[in-house]
Order: C-alpha cells, then structure tokens, then sequence
C-alpha cells in the first residue's frame, strides 16, 4: 500500500486479498480517521464489489453522489471524507484476488498517466500471488518421506526453483524482487543439502549466473535460458563461462554439481 501511495501520489491507499467472495481491508496508508479499518468489501457491491466481480478497474469521481454503484460502504468511505475513489483488482489467472484502492479527499481527475501506477503494482501483486501459490502446489504435489526429499520432490523443488528465478528476473519493482528472493531462500531451504565438507564455499556468484546455472540445472539449453531471463544467447553462454570460471568446472554439469555442493543451489 504504501508503494501504492507513493506511485500514485493518491493522499489515502487501502486494499485486501479476497476470502469467500469478499475482499478484507487489511492494509491502509495515508487515512485521516479509523473509519476505513477492518472494512469487507462483497462481491458486486461498492465501488471495489463491482470491480471484483468485473474483474476490471472501476472509478467514481464523487462518491457520495455517484449512482453506479450500491453505497453500501458509506459510514467507512465517507467517513474518511474521500470523495474520489479508484478500484483495481489483483488479477491471478484470470481470476481477482484482491483489490487496491487510491481515494482523495478532493475531487481529482484520474487520467492514463495517472491509473498506470496503479495497474503495475497490482500486476506485480498479482505476480508474486502467483507465484507463491506455485510454491505451495508443488510443494504439497511431492511430499517428503520420512528421512528426507525423495528424488522426485528433490527435481520438483529444483525446477520451481528455477523457474521462480526465471519469473523474478523480469520483474523490475525492487521491493517485489526482494520478496521473490526470499521465497527462493526458503525453497532452496527445503531440500536441506548443507555445503559439502571440503568444498570452497567462498565463491561469489551474481545473480544472474545463479539464474543462468539454476536453469542449466534443470536440463535447459542456452535458447531456453536466454528465452526464459530474457537475454541473449551469447549472454547466456558469457554468464555459463563466468560461473564455470569461478567454480573451478570445465562443463556446465560440473559446475551445477559444484554450486550445490557450495550451497548455492538446491
């Protein structure tokens, strides 16, 4: 909410994540008054009920007169005294899972220049929802035995790990990257592999030649992983040899063997 306020110049910003066919508030920035907290939202009523079931972007200049939608929701929105309101769902496969609000307390034109904030961070929330929910499918998809990761959960957590880097790698929103990152962390975590003994674990790999190896590591070609980050095919092979250079591996698979048993890949 706060990257909401801040992108949007709007003066209050509040949203939730959807649960049963309502939105729950459960984050606000910038509010004047307690009126808006613990507010929930249902499906087709309210500004933000038309924009859930809609599963598109609704706006109303002056709240308080506006006759398209229910005003089921006066006592909070008025309450804060917000005349112009702007919905925006967080969409996940086509589906709304939540909704962010922009309000000010004057009337203010809401123009492309002004929306488009607001439709990237959703899209960047949505992203991260996504992905999340991949995590946790696969993630119950290959349940460890007793004793530890079998060798298929243990490809599972590889490839999601992979493909995760591959997603994060296009995003540009730091604080979003940030908590992609710390998704991967604990998906690395997961198959409990500590460095091996006797291995240099001083080595110090960029991000994108961790990129480039986790995506090796799952059986990719170079077209693959310059189609999949984003580069060039030259580029892919530079950051290969450049992580092969730094493993001490003369082949790719020795290097991905090499950077796990460092500790830098699952």
């Amino acid at each position: 909410m706060s990257e909401l306020a801040r992108r949007t110049h709007f003066p209050v910003a509040f949203g939730g994540l959807e649960h049963d066919g309502a939105v729950h508030v459960s984050t606000i920035v910038g509010a004047r008054t307690r009126s808006i907290e613990g507010l929930v939202v249902h499906a087709s009523r309210g500004l933000g009920g038309r924009a859930l079931v809609e599963r598109r972007p609704r706006m109303t200049l002056d709240y308080r007169t506006s006759r398209s939608i229910t005003h089921d929701y006066d006592r909070a929105i008025l309450g804060e005294g917000i005349a112009t309101l702007f919905a925006v769902p967080v969409l996940v496969g086509g589906a709304a899972r939540g909704i962010l609000y922009c309000g000010s307390w004057a009337q203010a034109q809401v123009g492309e220049v002004e929306a488009r904030p607001a439709f990237d961070v959703a899209g960047e929330l949505g992203t991260e929802l996504r992905v999340r929910a991949e995590v946790e499918r696969r993630m119950a998809a290959a349940p460890a035995p007793e004793g530890g990761l079998s060798a298929g959960a243990r490809e599972e957590i590889r490839e999601s790990y992979a493909q995760l880097r591959s997603l994060a790698a296009t995003i540009g929103d730091d604080a979003v990257r940030r908590r992609l990152e710390d998704i991967e962390t604990r998906l690395a975590a997961l198959t409990g592999d500590a460095p091996t003994a006797g291995v240099d674990t001083d080595v110090h790999l960029s991000r994108r030649e961790i990129d480039v190896l986790a995506c090796a590591a799952v059986g990719s070609t170079n077209g693959e992983i310059a189609a999949s980050l984003g580069l060039r095919e030259t580029t892919v092979k530079s950051y290969l040899a450049s992580a092969m250079s730094k493993l001490d591996a003369s082949t790719r698979h020795a290097a991905v063997t090499r950077a796990r048993r460092a500790g830098l890949l699952p």
